[in-house]
């Protein structure tokens, strides 16, 4: 007749001392920590070395790119490919034209997502909850099936090649409507039960109650869609045929030759379209991971 199973209980070794347990855990906690940390470390070496590899080669001298064994650090860097590339391709204009698109359609998608989150998340409606599921079904509809029609519609309202082409598509998400709504539904609702016994109407608790409350949520969206905006090729490629309407990601697009590339150029264009979006990564940093905390996407 087998016995029933015993719980295992850590027991000291002959001659081991209180203080000298409390050592040995105190060892391996470090040991932990010291390998989670050189984990960290060796993923962040991972994804920082491509931005050194293109920085250090929009700095190299012509024809110095191909040199083996690589180097990156150039040995004398200078900043030729940079003023070169401005005389290639109207980069200025190309960098007003993601910005200013960029910042319309961010602004948009804030005020529609949160709108549209309020609706959803503090409001009774009939058939809200069936609405927001075939609203959140559209996330997995690929952009590449509905841009056909998209652009045939831009034509037909004579908006290619213009900033109504580019901005005016993308001024709702359902993805920020969804991080927005997560957000929305944490809020305790005894906040705006006490507004309305006030005399307050859904107006004045959206926009004096919830949305404060909800603001790392919102500035997370914003960095997310910012990165989305400033990053999209296919659209912009598709709307605009003018070099003085594309932007940064299109016109970098014209420095690659049929047969041949001047990865100086490339890489120097590269850096110039990404340094915007690492300096507004770092100033948001803390409210970002605070919204992605409290949004719940976490767990």
């Amino acid at each position: 007749m087998s016995s029933a199973p015993r719980s295992i209980v850590a027991v000291p070794l002959a001659g081991e001392s209180t203080s000298q347990i409390s050592e040995k855990k105190n060892r391996i906690s470090i040991l932990f920590v010291s390998l989670r940390y050189l984990i960290l470390i060796i993923g962040g070496l991972t994804m920082i070395l491509p931005f050194m590899w293109m920085l250090a080669t929009a700095l190299k001298a012509p024809g110095g790119v191909l040199t083996i064994p690589p180097d990156i650090i150039p040995d004398n860097p200078n900043f030729a490919s940079f003023r070169k590339v401005m005389d290639v391709v109207p980069l200025g204009q190309m960098f007003i034209n993601s910005v200013v698109v960029t910042t319309l359609v961010v602004c948009s998608q804030i005020l529609t997502s949160a709108l549209a989150a309020y609706a959803f998340a503090r409001m009774q409606w009939r058939g809200r909850d069936g609405i927001f599921t075939l609203y959140l079904a559209t996330l997995m509809i690929p952009s590449q099936v509905t841009i056909t029609p998209l652009f045939i519609l831009m034509r037909e309202f004579g908006w290619i090649n213009s900033y109504k082409g580019l901005i005016l598509p993308g001024i709702a998400s359902a993805f920020g409507t969804f991080l927005l709504r997560q957000a929305m539904l944490k809020v305790p609702r005894e906040y705006e039960e006490a507004a309305f016994l006030d005399g307050a109407n859904h107006w004045q608790v959206f926009s004096l109650i919830v949305l404060p409350m909800v603001r790392p949520a919102i500035a997370t969206f914003a960095v997310l869609a910012t990165m989305a905006s400033w990053n999209d090729f296919l659209w912009p490629l598709f709307v605009t045929n003018d070099a003085n309407l594309m932007t940064l990601p299109v016109g970098l697009s014209l420095l690659q030759g049929e047969h041949t590339s001047d990865w100086n150029l490339i890489m120097a264009g590269a850096v110039i379209a990404v340094a915007p979006l690492i300096l507004i990564f770092f100033a948001a940093q803390r409210t970002f991971i605070n919204g992605m905390m409290q949004s719940g996407l976490k767990g």
